[in-house]
């Protein structure tokens, strides 16, 4: 009992320290491992949002960008169909001024047959300038009418000069609608 009561009073103690000690030990350890773990949860929760986050900030700059290209696309293609609207308006404008050129050199031509084949066929003289403009209005207004019912303006002067006056065969001879050959 003696040895139980030295014991009990000298050795207990200090092992009853350590124990509580070891014991502390533990639970701080248990209650830091706990604190750490649920820091971990919250930063893996943190980390996920960010992550979503990022994702839909991604998909937005994605959908921004597709935006923008397909602006720049709508852009571009009017851009394109505004050059070609003036490109096509100057050739119009080009087909125009070429077409009463040509229109002025074909009167100013058909005028000079006109007068030559009236000459001939009337037996007088258009000399006088009058007479001349008189006679080649007559003879054009009579081709715009023989093509109007049949054709549009651009080939009034064309295919109806070929059919109601007739072509020159080169020898000063006119060959005339109805077949006939005339001096």
């Amino acid at each position: 009992m003696i040895v139980l009561a030295v014991l009990w009073r000298y050795a207990v103690p200090p092992v009853k320290r350590a124990m509580d000690e070891r014991r502390e030990m533990v639970r701080r350890q248990i209650e830091e491992s706990q604190q750490a773990s649920k820091r971990l949860t919250e930063a893996e929760a943190r980390y996920s949002q960010a992550l979503a986050e990022a994702r839909v900030e991604a998909a937005k700059i994605r959908e921004t960008a597709r935006a923008d290209a397909q602006e720049i696309k709508d852009e571009m293609r009017q851009q394109a169909e505004q050059e070609v609207a003036r490109i096509r308006e100057r050739g119009e404008e080009q087909l125009a001024h070429q077409r009463d050129q040509i229109v002025r050199e074909m009167r100013g031509e058909l005028g000079k047959l006109a007068v030559t084949l009236a000459g001939r066929i009337v037996g007088e003289s258009v000399a006088d300038d009058a007479r001349r403009a008189g006679t080649v209005d007559r003879f054009l207004d009579e081709l715009q009418a023989m093509a109007a019912p049949g054709s549009g303006p651009e080939s009034s002067t064309d295919s109806g000069a070929n059919s109601s006056a007739g072509s020159s065969t080169g020898d000063g001879a006119v060959s005339v609608r109805n077949g006939r050959r005339r001096q």
